[in-house]
């Protein structure tokens, strides 16, 4: 399938599928715990999915609501398969033009921060600095080692 013909959607939520996609990317998903919280989290959060032709879900973004005027990306992943595609780019634009139509003018995510040497997360930085997210601070929120860089994107008004 073509980048272009990637569409995501609002779906049901898809535990198994978050289970499923966290296990063919370990680099970035290989703490047990917090895949144990994602996948609890798909349970309940807004949830944005791809399929592909036969229907399998591919990709699943979460997304909390914490006020009216902002939404969080709680979680973005892509089985490794279509990496590349545009799957990471079809969900992000579904996500961003709702959140606009809904009247959102601020979009964040956290991820690792740079002061991390991991070069997936810097993969997942560059991504979202693509996107037009901006670094606003990183943090200890995640305990030491782990620096959570908090991004935010202004989003215009509907």
């Amino acid at each position: 399938m073509s980048s272009t013909a990637w569409v995501a959607g609002l779906d049901q939520q898809v535990p198994e599928d978050v289970a499923r996609l966290l296990t063919t990317v370990p680099e970035w998903f290989a703490q047990p715990d917090s895949n144990e919280e994602y996948i609890e989290a798909a349970r309940s959060k807004e949830t944005w999915t791809v399929r592909n032709d036969e229907g399998m879900v591919v990709g699943v973004t979460l997304i909390d609501r914490h006020f009216p005027h902002v939404a969080e990306v709680h979680l973005i992943v892509v089985d490794r398969s279509v990496h590349g595609t545009g799957v990471g780019t079809a969900m992000l634009r579904a996500v961003e033009d709702d959140a606009v139509r809904r009247g959102v003018r601020l979009l964040q995510v956290k991820t690792l921060g740079a002061s991390h040497p991991d070069p997936g997360y810097a993969r997942t930085r560059h991504f979202y600095e693509r996107w037009g997210f901006l670094s606003l601070e990183e943090t200890a929120l995640w305990g030491e080692g782990t620096p959570c860089l908090i991004m935010v994107k202004p989003l215009p008004a509907s």
